[in-house]
């Protein structure tokens, strides 16, 4: 029997899912979602025996108990559902939703949320409907708490949707001018403006929870940045912990492994409340001085207490709070793998905060202001974190920045000066060193910063790792007296800079990590964020302008030799090697996040474009530290091919004369769209199909002019002109005109010669040879419609006179030239990409490689979001995986 769900929906026209009752696993789920249809409302749906019960709430929750919400019961809708972001088109339910707010909730009775036990939770909810009222305790990222069902006395449909008075309720906020999905972060007029939602990806893999695993680490930078691909939470100056949570149990490691549990058993206990069966959370433990701002320094106080009676006095007299900041693992799943943003929704929906276990808030894209605020509230700076970055266990990573007030480092203490005068009777200062591999390199003394209490409980601790041998690699320049020590404890430093000789100036003592040791000491290299990428840019003309014959060009990743810059390599313009690198480090910054992560086919002309090329997919030679490589079943047998993931490979690839930079339509990156798929692209031809590199991002249309101009050599291909050009571009519309009436967003460039090159992002579910097939079912119905000026004949002498649309380039391997590739042909004209609407108005030739830096200074890159305006095929054309 058909579900009333089904009825009510035309599937060939709705992007909605199918009913499909599901069976599920763990948590109960909620969610919430925004809909503008008819009119404005909010729909509540709950999970419940396979499918979502579901309600219309026209003025939407609140968290004021006093408010109490009608809400109308509608038809069951399928789990899917709680995933579905998008536009109904005209009929049942047409409008705009967004995920306002989802999580997982379970049955408040008797204010004993049931999280663990689904069996029960599902037979009391069922009670609940029986009796017609339902009290739910919702764990969401913008909804927290108890909350109440109440069927309307003689109704059928109409219940009541209320809060109950809790911590989480509220007279005064009203939480619906948060507006934006939870999921995408987009808000309902965005969806009527055209931007498109991208599909919910799961990122959860099951996994088991690994003890050992050691926290993600950043690098350090100079200067507060602004990005929109990054985001910014406050720099806590605290111990770092990593939290593992097992069927209400709870215990907590140091960053090197240290079992802390039992030092913080406040934190422990709120912890172990939190309604999680499993997971793994990190965080930082931060204690506060008397204006109420992080302070290391009274956390010291109670760091090594090992006692229970010091510890229960601690507790009291020097509170600590967890803060957390991220989740890694839960309810047997590892989410290492998914964006930083998507894991810090779950953790914000996860956790009940209270007065020893919060969650850390964020800031978007304005990091300036993050920064400064930060530091006007006793934070020590910022940490940035690139949105779309994974937990990197174990690693330190430049997609976490920390940005700080102040320099301060962790170094080795390696011995200690004897007192004088008030010191007499403790000591001067500590000895301090980076580990290498002779041993530890001095890097100066530190004797300020020290209190009376820190001097007397510091120097038993030395004594007891003294020893006669020096562990610096050379003696220290000293004046004092000094006594060596095992290379064991750890100090935490301010200092100004370090001086030309290597030693730290104006250094102040901040107290001792016992949450790092000797291996986790390193001076961090300090990166410029601002600046780095416009420096390394600034660096690498200034050297290539200087180049001369086996000149050694030295970058931020490595260095390489450019032989002969002043050979010409486009004759009769005569362009040089030279201004083919000056044009590579130009446009590099919009070029190379393009190339990213994809296999690359060379087309090198060594000598010049007249004289003669060769195309090179695999490289058999010694590698530039800096150039990626990426190993892949081809032609029967494995081979290397080459990814160009940064500006130095890219100015290498211009040394080689590689003149024309193809690469593939997929890549080996799985975020965001392709989470699961084998990373095995070896072995094998069934390897390589099973793979991620068999699933493209793009389906592509090459807009092939054969229309000639009368000047061409027999045989020839069809030579720049403008009756081609202007026939293909005409052509190209009506591809637009098509694709527009199948809801697939398209993007267009230059192809830098005659044709025009289409590109139409998509989910990377369908394999290229499942795009191919939908790229000829579009071409073919373009050639239907245009038969005298369109054809699809592979027979070159076929096509004369006519635009020959080439669905065959979507296939594994094959490519076309990348977005701002020169192109081997006189002038060097350059693939541009354009915006439909400036088609109308352009020439291939507008854009070579002395014009296209300029127009990117002044309009940046069109398709800078072009992943994130993907397509599913499958919904819009009726393919399946």
């Amino acid at each position: 029997m058909a579900e009333e769900y089904d009825l009510k929906r035309d599937f060939a026209k709705t992007p909605e899912p199918p009913m499909e009752r599901k069976s599920g696993q763990g948590q109960l789920r909620f969610v919430i979602q925004k809909h503008r249809a008819s009119q404005l409302h909010y729909d509540l749906r709950l999970e419940l025996d396979g499918a979502l019960k579901s309600w219309a709430v026209p003025k939407g929750p609140s968290l004021n108990p006093a408010d109490k919400r009608l809400a109308m019961m509608v038809e069951d809708h399928p789990i899917d559902y709680g995933a579905f972001e998008g536009i109904i088109p005209e009929g049942y339910g047409a409008g705009e939703v967004i995920v306002w707010d989802t999580g997982t909730y379970a049955p408040d009775e008797e204010a004993d949320p049931r999280f663990f036990d689904r069996e029960e939770a599902v037979a009391e909810m069922r009670r609940g409907f029986e009796k017609g009222k339902l009290g739910i305790f919702l764990m969401g990222s913008k909804l927290k708490g108890s909350y109440a069902l109440v069927r309307m006395k003689g109704k059928d449909k109409e219940w009541l949707f209320f809060k109950h008075k809790d911590t989480f309720s509220s007279e005064t906020k009203d939480i619906l001018t948060e507006d934006r999905s939870v999921l995408s972060g987009l808000a309902i007029d965005d969806l009527q403006s055209g931007i498109l939602p991208p599909n919910y990806v799961d990122y959860g893999a099951p996994a088991k929870m690994d003890r050992k695993m050691r926290p993600m680490a950043a690098v350090s930078a100079t200067e507060p940045f602004d990005s929109d691909d990054w985001i910014y939470e406050p720099k806590l100056d605290g111990i770092r912990i990593l939290a593992f949570l097992e069927e209400g149990k709870a215990q907590l490691f140091s960053r090197n492994g240290n079992d802390l549990t039992k030092q913080y058993p406040s934190i422990v206990e709120s912890l172990s409340k939190q309604p999680l069966s499993s997971a793994i959370l990190d965080g930082e433990i931060v204690a506060f001085n008397e204006k109420g701002y992080p302070s290391f320094h009274v956390l010291q106080q109670r760091m090594h207490l090992t006692n229970e009676k010091d510890i229960a006095v601690a507790e009291a007299q020097v509170p600590a709070v967890l803060f957390l900041f991220d989740l890694i693992y839960k309810e047997k799943k590892s989410y290492a793998a998914a964006p930083v943003t998507e894991r810090k929704r779950l953790l914000k929906q996860s956790i009940l905060p209270d007065n020893r276990v919060c969650v850390v808030d964020h800031f978007e894209t304005h990091g300036k202001a993050a920064y400064r605020a930060c530091v006007a509230s006793g934070f020590e700076g910022i940490i940035a974190k690139k949105r779309n970055s994974r937990y990197e266990i174990g690693n330190r990573s430049k997609n976490w920045v920390k940005i700080k007030d102040s320099h301060s480092e962790e170094f080795v203490v390696g011995g200690y000066t004897t007192g004088m005068g008030g010191r007499s009777s403790t000591f001067g200062a500590l000895l301090l060193g980076v580990p290498e591999e002779r041993g530890l390199r001095f890097v100066g003394g530190v004797g300020s910063g020290f209190d009376d209490r820190q001097l007397s409980e510091l120097l038993p601790k030395l004594k007891e790792i003294e020893t006669e041998d020096n562990p610096f690699i050379e003696v220290p320049p000293l004046k004092a007296k000094a006594k060596w020590v095992k290379p064991q404890m750890v100090a935490e430093v301010n200092y100004h800079e370090f001086t030309p000789e290597g030693h730290l100036r104006a250094p102040v003592f901040k107290g001792i990590r016992i949450d790092k040791g000797p291996a986790d000491v390193e001076v961090t290299e300090f990166i410029d964020m601002t600046t780095a990428t416009s420096n390394n840019v600034e660096s690498a003309l200034e050297q290539i302008e200087k180049a001369k014959h086996d000149t050694v060009i030295k970058l931020d990743r490595g260095e390489f030799k450019v032989t002969n810059p002043d050979k010409v390599l486009w004759p009769r313009s005569g362009y040089t090697k030279r201004d083919l690198l000056r044009y590579f480090a130009l446009v590099s910054p919009f070029l190379v996040p393009h190339l990213e992560s994809r296999p690359l086919t060379l087309s090198r002309y060594p000598n010049g474009i007249d004289k003669g090329m060769f195309y090179q997919k695999h490289w058999e030679h010694g590698l530039p530290s800096f150039v990626t490589k990426v190993d892949l079943f081809s032609n029967n047998e494995d081979q290397e091919y080459l990814v160009c993931d940064n500006m130095e490979t890219l100015l290498w690839l211009g040394q080689l004369a590689d003149l024309e930079l193809h690469p593939w339509t997929s890549r080996t990156e799985p975020n965001p769209d392709a989470i699961g798929k084998p990373t095995i692209y070896t072995g094998s031809e069934e390897q390589i199909q099973e793979s991620i590199l068999n699933y493209p991002d793009y389906m592509l249309f090459d807009i092939d002019p054969y229309i000639y101009s009368g000047k061409e050599s027999k045989g020839a291909e069809p030579e720049y002109n403008k009756k081609a050009f202007d026939k293909g571009r005409e052509i190209a519309f009506k591809v637009k005109e098509l694709l527009d009436s199948l809801g697939l967003k398209s993007f267009i460039k230059t192809s830098g010669k005659t044709g025009l090159h289409i590109y139409v992002p998509i989910l990377r579910d369908f394999t290229y040879t499942q795009t191919r097939s939908a790229g000829q079912t579009i071409s073919a119905a373009v050639m239907a419609a245009h038969p005298k000026e369109v054809t699809l004949e592979w027979t070159v002498d076929k096509r004369t006179g006519k635009i020959f649309m080439d669905f065959g380039q979507n296939a594994r391997g094959k490519t076309l030239a990348s977005i701002y590739s020169p192109r081997a042909v006189e002038g060097a004209p350059v693939s541009m990409p354009v915006s439909w609407e400036k088609l109308q108005d352009i020439w291939p030739g507008d854009f070579d490689i002395k014009t296209v830096p300029e127009i990117l200074k002044d309009t940046g890159d069109p398709w800078k979001d072009i992943l994130k305006a993907k397509n599913d095929l499958g919904k819009l054309l009726g393919l399946s995986t």
